[in-house]
């Protein structure tokens, strides 16, 4: 916005100031709802931490001025609404949900920016031109049940009830039982899908060392990248430890080792964005005197690009079966996981670039390879990612950190977007 853009350096410091200070009022109080007595922050779906804070929440939301609403799942939204109420809504939030023992500011950062910035904006502009809200999506973690962006895909059509028949925590605790009992469900409340969105917003930690490590302040995200999840059972022959020849041995983790340092060397060489990582690894008989017979693994691989994504994939199933072959071991690979890369709206992605440079914020485009609630709003309406850096990139951990200057610095951007957004009707 213009005013912004002509804002003073003493101006723009005394706003972050301001900004540090109550996002981090905002983040403590949220962790003090759910803390885990072995450390960090645990907030399953549909449990009672989570109803406490997502209630919590919507009496904050009201204290600020917003109309708050439930959907039939539990995504609660605050609006400040605008006098073109046939306008489509902009809409900024994330996830209140955390993995078992995660940190403060995963999720939780992304609804307390959305807060600070709509609280601003109404205090200074009054009413604007088109609706926005604030969403605190019910669940993006998927660490209850076997269900990932419950919230966000109930939001736009990819999630429905029918998918949760069946599912089960590991307390055998049906999905739909406990939705329920949180007062939630099919049928109860507004519908969760909406057709009424203009774009969608999120900010959140980076989860990764790039920005932390090139001391740069905002990530603009240009693509959440795609996923592959493979598993391989590779089978060979169970042996005597002591008595069978080196020559004569058919080790199925001989062969998975020569794998695994095939596709890290395969990557590298191929270099960013990709990535692929071996987590998991089951070897039997698993005994120290016994030659392995038997090793399953997984693959999960990681690119922006769809084509170059699907050619590293077809090359770890042929290389994987040219090296078991070389041993005389049997290979078994299914692909098991897929997630298309999901660009962000160019339109979008220049604004946030303008916004750092008219207020001197280093910034720089780069690929998310985590997944979030972002990509699912994309498949309606235009939408982006901000990042701000992570400590060491450490996340999904009790020793996640962001300092409070750089999450003002991602609250202040936001703010700015929402205005050109809300307030000058910014086109997409």
């Amino acid at each position: 916005m213009e005013r912004s853009a002509r804002v003073s350096p003493q101006e723009k410091d005394r706003l972050l100031s301001y900004f540090e200070t109550q996002v981090m009022q905002i983040l403590n109080w949220l962790a003090a709802f759910s803390p885990d007595e072995e450390g960090g922050i645990t907030r399953l779906l549909y449990t009672d931490g989570w109803l406490e804070t997502q209630q919590a929440l919507a009496e904050k939301m009201a204290g600020y001025g917003l109309k708050t609403e439930y959907d039939s799942v539990g995504n609660l939204f605050g609006k400040l609404l605008g006098e073109d109420l046939d306008a489509p809504s902009i809409i900024t939030g994330s996830h209140i949900d955390t993995v078992v023992q995660g940190g403060m500011y995963d999720g939780a950062y992304g609804i307390a920016a959305g807060l600070l910035a709509l609280d601003y904006l109404q205090r200074q502009f009054g009413k604007p031109k088109r609706t926005l809200e604030i969403v605190s999506l019910c669940e993006e973690e998927g660490s209850r049940f076997p269900m990932a962006y419950w919230g966000s895909g109930s939001i736009v059509g990819k999630r429905n009830f029918e998918q949760i028949v069946h599912l089960q925590d590991t307390q055998e605790v049906f999905f739909a039982d406990a939705m329920l009992r949180c007062g939630f469900g099919e049928g109860m409340g507004r519908d969760s899908r909406r057709s009424d969105i203009g774009a969608f917003i999120e900010v959140h930690i980076e989860q990764g060392a790039v920005l932390e490590k090139e001391g740069i302040a905002i990530g603009v995200v240009e693509t959440i990248a795609g996923q592959r999840r493979m598993k391989f059972e590779v089978v060979g022959e169970s042996n005597h430890a002591g008595t069978t020849p080196m020559h004569m041995r058919r080790d199925a983790l001989e062969g998975v080792s020569m794998m695994i340092q095939t596709l890290r060397q395969e990557a590298i060489r191929l270099g960013e964005p990709l990535v692929a990582t071996v987590g998991r690894l089951q070897v039997q008989p698993n005994v120290p005197n016994v030659v392995p017979g038997k090793v399953i693994f997984t693959v999960d691989a990681r690119h922006a690009d769809e084509p170059a994504l699907d050619s590293f994939c077809q090359w770890v199933m042929r290389e994987f079966a040219s090296l078991a072959d070389e041993r005389g071991l049997a290979i078994h690979g299914t692909e098991w996981f897929r997630e298309e890369p999901v660009p962000m709206n160019d339109k979008l992605k220049a604004h946030m670039d303008d916004v750092c440079g008219k207020m001197a914020i280093s910034s720089k485009r780069m690929v998310s390879g985590a997944g979030h609630d972002a990509q699912m709003f994309e498949h309606i309406c235009p939408t982006a990612m901000l990042f701000v850096p992570s400590r060491r990139g450490i996340s999904h951990s009790p020793e996640e950190y962001t300092e409070p200057r750089d999450l003002a610095v991602g609250v202040l951007v936001l703010t700015e977007l929402l205005y050109r957004l809300g307030y000058e009707g910014e086109e997409l």
